[in-house]
């Protein structure tokens, strides 16, 4: 799928992978399917409840009512976790769009193939509110406002894109043939 709509949840810059899975559940194992929901309930959990009341998974949720993510500057900083981009796919986010990306949670969501990260041209984290209607359509490297009407460049994400489309490296590998297809 390369359109993606829905309310958007905002963050600011520098949001690290902590705060996007707290080290304590790194023990949960994604491949197996209770243990990967599980993820999904705590994405962003590690945000602070002063900057960010609403939360990004409501309490006792284990799926997001935000689709996309829109962020500043290095999102995704900090330690190299699989895990931080696992649990936001959990939680059914799609796509996270953001002026930047620490380079390692980059290469883990294309490596897991769970969300897009998607680049952004300027500052979205300060014309879009959390709850505003959004549609990103990769295809076009757009993303709309939906209350304004009005329509943001996204940088392609060129050569990486059919591996986030395949759902990962392991997927990719196997559709192109590299590897044999699990049975």
């Amino acid at each position: 799928m390369s359109k993606f709509t829905g309310p958007v949840y905002v963050v600011r810059d520098n949001i690290d992978t902590d705060q996007i899975i707290s080290a304590k559940y790194l023990n949960l194992v994604p491949t197996i399917h209770e243990e990967y929901e599980k993820l999904g309930s705590f994405a962003l959990e590690g945000l602070p409840d002063q900057e960010y009341p609403v939360r990004f998974v409501k309490a006792g949720a284990t799926d997001t009512e935000y689709p996309i993510v829109i962020g500043g500057r290095n999102f995704g900083c900090g330690s190299s976790r699989e895990h931080a981009p696992i649990a936001l796919g959990a939680a059914e986010c799609q796509a996270v769009v953001a002026e930047s990306f620490a380079r390692i949670f980059f290469r883990n969501c294309v490596a897991t193939g769970e969300v897009y990260p998607v680049e952004c041209e300027g500052r979205l984290c300060e014309i879009f509110k959390t709850g505003d209607l959004a549609t990103v359509d990769i295809d076009a490297n757009t993303i709309t406002h939906q209350g304004t009407g009005k329509t943001y460049s996204l940088k392609p994400l060129g050569e990486v894109r059919p591996v986030v489309d395949a759902g990962g490296i392991f997927q990719y590998a196997r559709k192109a043939g590299m590897i044999p297809q699990v049975s």
